[in-house]
């Protein structure tokens, strides 16, 4: 997924009036125009890769404003965060499912000879370049945890 694609589905999501899904590609068109200048300057285009970390980022938002909002007893909050965030996850590669993930820990433990708690950073490293964009860090990190600790 690119920037131009996101502009296609923008003006796709206008000439549709679906106003929800309009918002929502606005606003992650800002976050990327963000980064963009963030990262360097006026003449930085957004890289497939760079696109994708914050599709994560703004879908990573949802989720925790999802639980916030359920603490808070705010449905109609909830409501709209999941909308978005479906609409989100809609521009993200499938997601692995966490049986995969689990063997994938255990095959990148196992072959970087990691024992302890302390091994954790080499193996998130790995794990990093192995499943960004195709599964929840997240998750990833706390399957990690468990297997590592005694």
């Amino acid at each position: 997924m690119d920037k131009q694609k996101l502009q296609e589905e923008l003006k796709q999501s206008m000439m549709a009036r679906d106003e929800l899904r309009t918002s929502v590609l606005r606003l992650l068109l800002s976050a990327v125009n963000y980064y963009e200048i963030q990262k360097g300057g006026a003449g930085y285009v957004a890289s497939e890769e760079d696109v994708l970390s914050v599709i994560q980022k703004e879908a990573k938002q949802r989720k925790d404003s999802i639980e916030e909002f359920k603490k808070a007893g705010r449905q109609e909050l909830v409501d709209k965060e999941q909308s978005e965030l479906k609409i989100l996850e809609g521009f993200l590669p499938e997601q692995m499912s966490e049986e995969d993930v689990r063997n994938i820990v255990e095959q990148t433990i196992s072959e970087t000879g990691a024992s302890t708690m302390g091994d954790m950073g080499k193996v998130m490293g790995v794990l990093g370049a192995k499943l960004k964009g195709k599964s929840d860090m997240g998750m990833v990190s706390g399957i990690v945890r468990s297997k590592l600790s005694p």
